[in-house]
């Protein structure tokens, strides 16, 4: 996915330097305010990392628990309490778990000595580290065992029952169909949640809860799949909403592959608070990237409510942006899978040479990124024939243009949540075209000054403009005003407000400290 990229449309080094340029003073100041707050969700993954876990009789998650009690003396983090519950009462971190959620507050026992404190919660960090670096090293033995045999793009297919065990089903169907990555669709507004729900679950609407038991179900079924098959199956989920930290802190500990998780998507089309949202996507990032879980970011949300035609450049500003954040949090271009989207108005005259355009821009500038490229779906109708054109005209642009990841196109989109047979349809329309074209990409060269060439140049030169005005006004600004996807935010609304907390002089979060070490960043 990250082979060296041929430079096919000629495009200004310089003006793509200025764009990263603009992109990291933008996001400067959004980030000293990040560095000086943290969020109940940013705690609550602090606590699953050290392995607070578990529900109570109500369903109320242990971690919610214990930052509920801790909730008037945040400033400080939420850790220390439990460590110093742990030590005061002798037990395992499973047995507080269950004495917690039949009752006990850890708030209302003193605090003990500071060092034997940071000790014990040092060992919890090695322990969350052991463990995940065993992961990690999984991975990879089973990627070199299998290598050269996943497809090229990925070709990334969705699970969305409601039911965990039905999901798994669908997924070795998947698997046997070809598919390389399956993503478990949430449940309808989980990401709403301020909480994750605890356990195997049978009953969502539009996809299934994101749980830990269920990420173990899955990854152990996939994994299976793998053995059957001989290639790496992927597992993908979403690490986006109020719970953005805690499910990146789930997904490293069950080795989950790929988390959709955008800085900016929860604030636009969730309605979640930007304070909110920034602190809690660094947080789930530096996590994501430990654990060596590849993020996809969703710029192709912006063309579902924006003209792809003249708002492309927003969507290359978000990349932008989205990169900088990424790195901002230690995430290397290997597991920045930026998003971007097959869009246009089908009755555009020559609208595919500017899906090319696009999608070629976006795989020269960021050309050791993992780049996500999603299916048409503003202008499906349910014409499943004209459907099925639109997605092979889609998997043909995929491959000349040398995608990463290639979220499959189903011909039944607008209609019903697809069924297996339409999953195998779209998997055979894809596997078709990028067989018959493998070399394709190799043998093309795009006519200097064309409508290619010319398309490509005029969105990155609209990027830098646009991006000289957010630097000018502020990203939170922009986002007020609405100049992306044109949804107007104000930074004092919005969900989750009020699970903001600025940090104190005594914040202590030794699995952050020991995360920016650990991935180069500068030490809070």
């Amino acid at each position: 996915m990250t082979a060296p990229v041929e430079s096919k449309l000629g495009l200004p080094q310089d003006r793509i330097d200025q764009a990263r340029e603009l992109a990291e003073r933008i996001a400067r100041p959004v980030n000293q305010f990040i560095e000086r707050h943290t969020t109940v969700s940013v705690e609550r993954a602090t606590l699953r990392l050290a392995g607070a876990d578990g529900a109570n009789a109500e369903g109320v998650p242990v971690p919610n628990l214990v930052v509920d009690q801790v909730r008037d003396r945040l400033e400080d983090g939420a850790l220390l309490p439990y460590v110093n519950a742990l030590l005061r009462t002798g037990d395992t971190i499973e047995g507080l778990n269950q004495r917690i959620a039949q009752g006990f507050r850890v708030d209302e026992l003193p605090l003990g000595d500071r060092g034997a404190l940071e000790r014990k919660a040092e060992e919890l960090v090695e322990s969350f580290a052991t463990h995940v670096k065993a992961r990690r090293a999984w991975r990879a033995a089973c990627k070199e065992r299998y290598a050269g045999k996943n497809h090229s793009p990925l070709l990334y297919v969705i699970v969305a029952t409601g039911n965990i065990h039905e999901d798994v089903k669908q997924a070795r169907a998947a698997v046997y169909q070809g598919a390389d990555v399956v993503a478990v669709i949430r449940t309808t507004a989980q990401s709403l949640l301020d909480y994750v729900p605890y356990g195997a679950t049978t009953e969502g609407f539009g996809g299934t809860y994101a749980t830990q038991e269920n990420f173990r179900i899955m990854r152990a079924a996939l994994d299976e799949e793998m053995e059957r098959h001989e290639r790496y199956i992927h597992l993908t989920n979403y690490a986006s909403g109020l719970c953005m930290p805690e499910i990146s802190a789930m997904g490293a500990i069950e080795r989950l592959d790929m988390m959709l998780n955008d800085s900016i998507y929860g604030i636009l089309f969730r309605d979640i608070n930007m304070y909110r949202t920034f602190v809690d996507q660094k947080f789930s990032r530096m996590i994501n990237s430990f654990g060596g879980i590849i993020i996809n970011t969703g710029e192709d949300n912006y063309l579902t409510t924006s003209d792809a035609v003249e708002k492309a450049h927003t969507v290359l500003a978000s990349q932008f942006l989205n990169e900088r954040f990424a790195r901002d949090a230690g995430l290397p271009p290997r597991l920045m899978g930026l998003g971007h989207a097959f869009e246009m108005d089908p009755s555009i005259p020559n609208g595919f040479l500017w899906e090319l355009a696009q999608a070629r821009m976006a795989r020269e500038i960021f050309p050791e990124h993992p780049l996500k490229y999603m299916p048409p779906t503003k202008h499906m109708t349910g014409n499943i024939f004209m459907g099925h054109v639109q997605n092979a005209m889609f998997n043909f642009a995929s491959m000349a243009t040398e995608q990463g990841i290639h979220l499959l196109g189903m011909l039944t989109e607008a209609i019903h949540t697809p069924f297996m047979m339409d999953r195998a349809l779209s998997l055979e329309n894809a596997r078709y075209v990028m067989n018959s074209m493998k070399d394709f990409a190799s043998e093309i060269e795009f006519k200097k000054d064309g409508i290619i060439v010319s398309r490509a140049r005029e969105v990155l030169d609209k990027t830098v403009d646009f991006l000289e005005v957010l630097e000018r006004i502020g990203m939170m600004e922009a986002l007020e005003q609405g100049l992306f996807a044109e949804v107007k935010r104000p930074r004092d609304m919005g969900k989750g407000l009020e699970g903001i907390q600025e940090k104190g002089p005594n914040y202590y979060n030794p699995f952050e400290t020991w995360l920016a070490n650990e991935l180069g960043l500068t030490a809070n």
